[in-house]
């Protein structure tokens, strides 16, 4: 059967002339802790060879910390270690309000983005991103405020999260500059990116691949026993099975294989490696070393879909 190849090289964030590690590193749970320890997981980052880190505005009110915990924290690493910011490109969103939900009208943009760099101590993002869509936002005022935000100097690339691909073409028919970045759920469980057109339309305009959650929210760590009582639960166990099968082939984790069923996709996907464990994103590229055939890759698929391919 025909290997797939999984390149250890620099992967594009689009057409935006920029390169990244093939993994990046989401900081989700980047809250709720001291600098020290902070400076210790971004340091396990660099060391494993990560050059994007992916935060958000929003990201610490899950952790039961307070709305932008995650980019305060970046930021007061960054006060104490001003250097550390070049050897990293920083993407975040905004966008969701909570209690709203969402708002990508100008005046909020404006306010959050402004806010989100004040935080992290920053003049600039490398990648800004609408978090999801506001519906109640015509394209055009979003695309007319994004330009303006760009041309401020705010920040240097747009992308989008959990857009459809409707809404992608959407906002790129009103922009003068490409969208560099997609940001959809993505996982050999979450499949949808496949099916319903994001993969598809992103190949085909040149728009990178950021995947979140590429790991199920923890479900393919799960135990045979424990992953049984969730949804889908038989489905699930297969899923795992066949994930422990290869990786007892490969030498690596399950984890390792979930993720390098992404790296092995030719959208030259960029999986968010979430973990806030710095011995675990020591080990995040062990990913890059799996070898998976079509075979493989087909049989993770098909357990995940509980069917047969025809």
């Amino acid at each position: 059967m025909t290997a797939l190849s999984i390149s250890p090289d620099p992967r594009p964030l689009g057409k935006s002339g920029l390169h990244v590690f093939p993994l990046a590193w989401g900081m989700w749970r980047f809250a709720g802790v001291d600098v020290r320890t902070a400076r210790a997981r971004i340091d396990a980052a660099l060391e494993a060879g990560i050059t994007l880190f992916d935060t958000a505005d929003v990201y610490g009110l899950d952790n039961n910390c307070p709305f932008g915990a995650a980019e305060a924290l970046l930021g007061d690493v960054l006060k104490e270690s001003p250097g550390l910011r070049s050897k990293f490109l920083l993407a975040t969103k905004c966008g969701i309000e909570p209690g709203t939900p969402y708002d990508s009208s100008e005046t909020y943009l404006r306010k959050a983005l402004g806010a989100s760099l004040a935080r992290m101590n920053v003049e600039s993002v490398d990648l800004f991103q609408i978090h999801r869509p506001d519906l109640a936002a015509h394209p055009a005022d979003l695309a007319a405020a994004l330009t303006r935000l760009r041309a401020e100097g705010k920040f240097a690339h747009i992308g989008v999260s959990n857009h459809t691909p409707s809404q992608v073409a959407a906002l790129q028919a009103h922009l003068d500059f490409p969208i560099a970045t997609q940001q959809p759920e993505f996982s050999c469980w979450a499949t949808a990116p496949f099916f319903d057109g994001t993969l598809d339309q992103c190949m085909e305009r040149g728009i990178g691949v950021l995947a979140w959650s590429p790991l199920a929210g923890g479900r393919l760590g799960m135990t045979a026993a424990q992953a049984a009582r969730e949804a889908d639960g038989a489905r699930l166990v297969a899923l795992i099975a066949k994930l422990d099968e290869i990786a007892a082939r490969e030498g690596v984790t399950r984890e390792a294989v979930a993720v390098a069923f992404i790296l092995a996709h030719p959208a030259k996907i960029v999986p968010i490696i979430g973990s806030q464990q710095p011995a675990r994103i020591a080990r995040a590229a062990d990913a890059l070393k799996v070898n998976l055939s079509r075979g493989d890759w087909y049989g993770i698929l098909q357990a995940s879909m509980g069917a047969r391919l025809p």
